[in-house]
């Protein structure tokens, strides 16, 4: 914590934040027109055809990063560029923290397009009965929209004061939506330069339209696709069926042999480094008031399917799963094909908590597969991605800094939630230059991320940029 004349910094910098927060509402209507401008960059990063809009999306936010004060730079890749921006240290605050924000640029396709109710890169304001004002657009809510709260509250920092109160650097990439290839060769390449004290990430979420949320915790993955194959060619079923293997067959038994009844995971050694979960922690997220049936009714459902024995939130936060994620074999057009294929595949994903390490657990899978095998089955897997879960300490300061900022903000203080997803930037961030990340967003399930009508509230927006400006004036409170 500071002392001295360190203590005159932080109450010049709260006295000065109620001027940024007031600049933040008054220039709410220009923030709106940046970030449309924003979303009508259609920087699908998956698609070739699109290369040259993610060009004009990176360059977008070099430019903007500059207009809020940053030295910044789209830096090139062997794919989509990578935009880096510093801002300069805060006079008096050497000693104090360094932030390294992180967001991308870079958006789903919008397919498919017949679902929209609008153009998907035409951004409009709509009314939605259960969360008043949003604004519907591909990238709304993932990711453009909550990185604009960053650079809004940066921006408004600097019109109001003329620096940031901490030092900040920025890091935004073009392929996260398309797997980040060249992010790992780039945070290797940048080391010196992109290391920090703390790292920020806010492609999370609140807990509720009303509430805040620091997600304090990541499942890890695992991904695999199998391929089963059998006779050495396409068989027609009535000369061969009976006699000749068929792959789909063995391929049903292979995943029907992946849980048992109570929706446990039935390959040998899966739970040995799973955890449980303390008596505080269980009682905590009870006093959260979740809505099991609500969470379900919303997508169409009524009964948990996950393991027995866990509530909802469990399952989602502290519980591994083995998901069956597509199948392919066989004919696929319409009619009928009296065919035995000659194979068919799968492809399986493990959502992993702390501990489990996901190169053992496809081990284990492989294992498992192959003794369901008959004769004359044949199998071929392929890995597709392994990283590791990521638990943080609630007590740490940086999220006791960020709670109380959240907390000023809403009105109330923060849940400290898990995710069943996973981030693999932050286990990089961690592995690569051995900093911790907080993940503070302000998205919502009900976002629509990946989905046509994408949406993101504007009050998440508007109170996004409010929370992300107090935070930076909680951080400078700190000492590296």
């Amino acid at each position: 914590m500071a002392s001295g004349n360190d203590n005159d910094n932080c109450n010049g910098n709260s006295n000065r934040l109620e001027a940024v927060l007031a600049r933040l509402d008054a220039s709410r209507d220009e923030a709106l027109e940046r970030l449309f401008a924003f979303l009508e960059i259609p920087s699908i990063s998956t698609d070739p055809a699109h290369a040259g809009d993610c060009d004009r999306a990176a360059e977008w936010c070099a430019s903007e990063l500059k207009a809020c004060g940053f030295e910044a730079s789209v830096r090139p890749t062997e794919g989509r560029a990578m935009v880096v921006g510093h801002s300069r240290a805060p006079a008096g605050a050497a000693d104090g923290p360094h932030l390294l924000f992180y967001g991308h640029y870079d958006v789903q396709p919008p397919d498919p397009l017949e679902l929209w109710e609008s153009p998907p890169f035409e951004p409009r304001i709509a009314e939605d009965p259960a969360n008043g004002p949003v604004v519907i657009a591909r990238g709304a809510s993932d990711d453009k929209g909550q990185l604009m709260t960053f650079l809004e509250a940066c921006r408004a920092w600097m019109s109001v004061a003329g620096r940031l109160p901490v030092r900040v650097s920025v890091l935004l990439e073009g392929e996260e939506e398309s797997g980040s290839p060249s992010l790992g060769p780039f945070l290797d390449a940048h080391k010196e330069e992109l290391r920090a004290d703390l790292a920020l990430v806010c492609d999370t979420g609140q807990f509720d339209k009303e509430t805040p949320a620091i997600t304090t915790r990541l499942r890890g993955l695992a991904a695999c696709e199998l391929t089963l194959r059998g006779p050495s060619r396409d068989l027609h079923s009535g000369m061969y069926g009976g006699p000749a293997l068929n792959p789909i067959h063995v391929l049903a038994k292979v995943i029907a042999s992946l849980h048992d009844d109570a929706g446990r995971v039935a390959i040998p050694g899966f739970y040995d480094e799973v955890a449980g979960v303390s008596a505080e922690e269980l009682e905590a997220w009870r006093a959260i008031g979740f809505d099991e049936s609500a969470f379900l009714s919303a997508i169409g459902l009524s009964a948990s399917a996950g393991e027995a024995g866990h509530s909802i939130l469990e399952q989602l936060w502290t519980r591994p799963t083995c998901e069956l994620n597509g199948i392919a074999g066989g004919y696929q057009g319409p009619g009928v094909k009296t065919v035995i294929p000659s194979e068919a595949r799968a492809k399986i994903t493990f959502r992993l908590v702390a501990r489990q390490d996901p190169h053992k657990v496809l081990d284990a899978f492989e294992a498992h597969v192959r003794r369901q095998l008959p004769a004359d089955a044949e199998v071929r897997f392929e890995r597709q991605g392994a990283s590791p879960a990521i638990a943080f300490d609630t007590r740490s300061e940086p999220i006791a800094k960020a709670a109380e900022a959240l907390a000023d903000e809403w009105g109330r203080g923060p849940v400290m939630m898990g995710c069943g997803a996973s981030i693999p930037i932050v286990e990089a961030f961690k592995s690569v230059l051995g900093m911790d990340s907080l993940l503070m967003g302000f998205a919502l399930d009900d976002d629509r991320i990946h989905s046509p009508n994408e949406k993101y509230n504007l009050i998440s927006f508007e109170k996004g940029a409010r929370s992300w400006a107090r935070a930076l004036a909680k951080f400078a409170e700190a000492r590296a």
